[in-house]
């Protein structure tokens, strides 16, 4: 049992506190890289290198969802059969999983190998962005199966019983990614192309440190001698769909913001994007961070039914939630100018403009979505998926995409700026009607 002691709410708290802040820590030390990857470009490269990467990294979020689907729904189903003993069953997810890992990994490969270009194109791309945005994209899309196939050792020796290790060959990659940045940019001078293959050696370096895990005797997962079945593919993958969906979704709100972006303040306006919405990334995993933390503690209570203090841990998370928000806003605005100078080497001044008034106006949507992410995962946590699922699909894009077309055609930027605090005012209601009938019937 997590929470013992007569006071029941000092020993809540500390669990709380214990669990919430190691798990914000690891969540910023993942996002982190990818900042890092902005600041590098941004001071290697200057704007247009920038934007380039803006126009790029959306690409990414469809290789990522592909090794998410595979390997979160094929370790699950690992998981349950491994719970059953039938372990030839759960060397088959296994081996499936590694074979369509390759298999889609390889299509992707090709498509960067002949396709760079065209894609580069369709993302909007022109000629002062178009060498630097082909070659991240035919560099990224070539490294395609070794992010799929690290997503896919991640969840299965996550789920094998060593989250450390996991969590380790995570950090480990993304932080040799920070430093391979700087080599490449700086001191080969490798450019764009550096920059690209620093994040696709990522991949490399962290599976090394998960097979570590596969060649130990505790290790319970093995490729063994099997046909690939399509319909058991399915069947493996349907339990990582939510995670495929989510991934897809935030490429695809990426891309669609680029493009309104590019017309209505260029390729200017889709470099001030690229700073807001990486720095809004690092935001998001502090939120994530609370919501994980909190989410095991509730869902042993909720098992135990002690509804007392799944209330009161909902307090304290939304709370918390709260406090960073204002803390991160009043940061936001005394720091704002150095805050966007960090990522603007050439010192450009309609940047800086574009930049500073979206940071303003864009993070007053952490009010909102901070507590929209605490209740979809306490929603889980207590045996909700359907309303937790509603509203992660609610974040996902059906109310931000079509409300920023709207807002951009008559409010131009500042319109692109607040369709994600208004998507997100839109959520939270939805939101705390489904928390408040989950609450009244504890």
């Amino acid at each position: 049992m997590l929470i013992l002691g007569g006071n029941f709410k000092l020993n809540l708290i500390k669990t709380f506190l214990r669990y919430v802040t190691t798990n914000i820590i690891g969540m910023i030390g993942i996002s982190c890289y990818i900042l890092a990857d902005t600041f590098f470009i941004s001071k290697g490269l200057g704007a247009n290198g920038l934007t380039s990467l803006n126009l790029s990294i959306s690409i990414y979020s469809f290789i990522h969802a592909t090794g998410l689907m595979i390997g979160i729904g094929a370790a699950t189903r690992f998981s349950i059969y491994r719970a059953k003993n039938e372990q030839n069953k759960a060397n088959a997810t296994f081996t499936n999983s590694i074979k369509i890992g390759i298999l889609s990994g390889i299509l992707f490969l090709i498509i960067g190998l002949f396709g760079s270009s065209i894609l580069s194109n369709l993302l909007g791309a022109d000629k002062n962005t178009f060498a630097m945005t082909n070659i991240y994209l035919k560099t990224i899309l070539s490294f395609a199966p070794f992010f799929i196939l690290n997503n896919i050792f991640i969840s299965f020796v996550r789920n094998d019983e060593n989250p450390k290790l996991s969590m380790l060959g995570m950090l480990i990659g993304s932080f040799s990614n920070i430093f391979l940045d700087y080599i490449f940019i700086f001191t080969f001078k490798w450019g764009m192309f550096g920059a690209a293959f620093a994040t696709g050696l990522a991949p490399i370096i962290s599976m090394s440190i998960l097979m570590i895990h596969y060649f130990k005797k505790k290790n319970n997962f093995h490729i063994q001698k099997s046909k690939l079945s399509i319909k058991q593919l399915i069947h493996d993958c349907s339990l990582g769909v939510s995670s495929f969906i989510a991934e897809i979704t935030s490429g695809i709100i990426l891309i669609v913001f680029n493009l309104l972006i590019l017309n209505q303040a260029g390729n200017t306006g889709v470099a001030a994007y690229g700073i807001v919405a990486n720095l809004a990334l690092v935001a998001t995993s502090i939120y994530t961070g609370i919501a994980q933390g909190t989410q095991p503690i509730l869902s042993e209570n909720y098992g135990q039914g002690n509804n007392e203090k799944i209330r009161q841990l909902f307090k304290y998370a939304i709370s918390t939630s709260i406090f960073i928000s204002v803390i991160m806003y009043i940061l936001v605005v005394i720091f704002n100018k150095p805050l966007v100078g960090i990522f603007n080497r050439d010192n450009v001044e309609t940047l800086s403009k574009i930049a500073s008034r979206g940071l303003n106006l864009y993070f007053t949507g952490f009010f909102f979505a901070g507590i929209n992410i605490i209740i979809s995962a306490s929603l889980s946590s207590i045996n909700e998926p359907k309303h937790a699922y509603i509203i992660s699909i609610l974040r996902s894009g059906c109310i931000i995409v079509p409300l920023a077309i709207l807002l951009s055609y008559f409010f131009g930027m500042t319109g692109i700026w607040i369709s994600f605090p208004l998507s997100e005012i839109i959520t939270l209601i939805i939101g705390m009607y489904f928390g408040k009938n989950a609450q009244q019937s504890l």
